[in-house]
């Protein structure tokens, strides 16, 4: 379970209250102990010295006593017995009562809690105890205090919600904006540290978008300069058929045609790097495409139709790149591919495509989706590659849900598995 900032902030605020208030009680009780002891102790022997007055003497009959004792306590709220010096009960209201000291000369307090109740000696060599019928009880102090921490709470959690509704608010912002809506803002008042770091996020928002928007420019007008002069020249070269050797113009247009695919690649990098994530768009068949894309590489290609929305041009680059990178990589052994569903959640696809090649070395498994990454042994435009294709693959899968891996194959190569996450659908009517 997601602890909350706001649960945190109240927790740790209502914990602080209830504990001040029960140090202040603790202070206060051992503060004021004393005083209600010492003011309870002189109600106590003036309304026992009246009491004393209305008993009968010593020589008369227990039960003039225990009569005189009820009607002098049935109006007053307390407790009372009689014991003679010797610790004999000879009348009472309650059988509750603690039995005084031996040779009691002195007035005190009795009970196993100091303060339950007071012996008084009488005169005629009798002891008086008694005792308030109402105590204070303990539970009264606990519900109290409960009932107090209650409405604490009620009063603590709308201001700790009230703080951190803000970072709310913000934190929302900060993932929208990390999501690629570059158009995200934050609006919070106030004048506190709060609308201060909203304030400077909206700021940083705004020179993100900016930069964004002029690398979108630049990208088109590169697309453009590009393209125009690469298929001017390729007009050239089909032109130039009838008076060079074809294998000389068909080595040209070749070299042409890659340089256009690298210029492709290089545009497509940028895009996904400052676009927003990939909106699925229309249901794709993955084996579809896969076959038509493996039939000029000459690869197998295994598995049933499976169906996901999704751009196809994306699905067409990520199969591409990963079918030549085999082709290129694989020593000139047969390239294998398959699709295949995954059921799990979230539901996709899953893209295989394997070689029997020397291998990636197992250091250099994630960094082969770097950009421009080249293992040690693969210079720079020997493959006709320049680093980019498994770059493209796995932008692309994660942008769509998935990821991309690469792994040992036994007996020898490397095995490529791209997941698609969306949500597969079924073919169209």
């Amino acid at each position: 379970m997601r602890h909350r900032l706001y649960h945190r902030i109240f927790l740790s605020m209502f914990g602080f209250v209830v504990l001040a208030l029960v140090l202040a009680a603790l202070a206060g009780h051992l503060l004021l102990s004393e005083v209600v002891r010492t003011h309870l102790s002189s109600h106590l022997l003036a309304v026992g010295a009246r009491v004393a007055r209305q008993l009968p003497p010593p020589e008369r009959p227990n039960g003039e006593l225990q009569a005189a004792l009820e009607q002098a306590c049935g109006s007053i709220p307390l407790h009372a017995a009689v014991w003679s010096r010797d610790g004999e009960r000879l009348a009472y209201t309650t059988v509750d009562l603690p039995m005084p000291e031996a040779g009691l000369s002195e007035w005190r307090w009795l009970g196993p809690r100091r303060g339950t109740a007071i012996a008084m000696p009488l005169h005629d060599a009798r002891v008086l105890v008694l005792q308030p019928r109402r105590l204070p009880r303990p539970g009264s102090f606990v519900a109290s205090l409960l009932v107090l921490a209650g409405l604490l709470a009620a009063a603590s959690y709308p201001v700790a919600r009230l703080v951190t509704r803000r970072l709310e608010i913000l934190e929302t912002g900060v993932r929208r904006l990390g999501e690629g809506d570059l158009s995200t803002r934050v609006t919070i008042g106030g004048r506190d540290e709060v609308a201060s770091l909203a304030t400077s996020f909206n700021r940083a928002a705004e020179r993100l978008q900016r930069l964004v928007e002029a690398q979108r420019r630049v990208l088109a007008s590169a697309s453009h300069e590009l393209r125009s002069p690469l298929a001017r020249l390729r007009v050239a070269l089909e032109l130039m058929r009838e008076s060079r050797p074809a294998a000389v113009v068909d080595q040209a247009v070749a070299e042409v045609e890659e340089l256009d695919t690298l210029v492709e690649e290089l545009l497509l990098a940028g895009r996904l790097e400052v676009q927003p994530p990939l909106v699925p768009a229309e249901p794709v068949d993955v084996t579809a495409l896969l076959q038509a894309e493996a039939a000029r590489t000459g690869a197998a290609v295994a598995g049933a139709p499976a169906w996901l929305r999704a751009d196809p041009r994306m699905i067409r680059v990520l199969l591409r790149n990963l079918l030549e990178n085999a082709r290129r990589h694989g020593g000139g052994s047969a390239v294998e591919a398959g699709v295949e569903a995954v059921p799990s959640a979230p539901p996709g696809v899953r893209v295989w495509v394997a070689d029997r090649g020397p291998g990636v070395a197992e250091a250099d498994r994630e960094r082969i989706f770097e950009p421009f990454f080249r293992p040690a042994d693969h210079s720079e435009g020997r493959d006709g590659g320049i680093g980019l294709g498994l770059f493209l693959v796995r932008s692309i899968a994660r942008r769509l849900g998935g990821d991309a891996v690469c792994l040992p194959r036994e007996g020898g190569g490397s095995r490529f598995v791209v997941t698609l996450a969306p949500a597969p659908t079924s073919p169209p009517a």
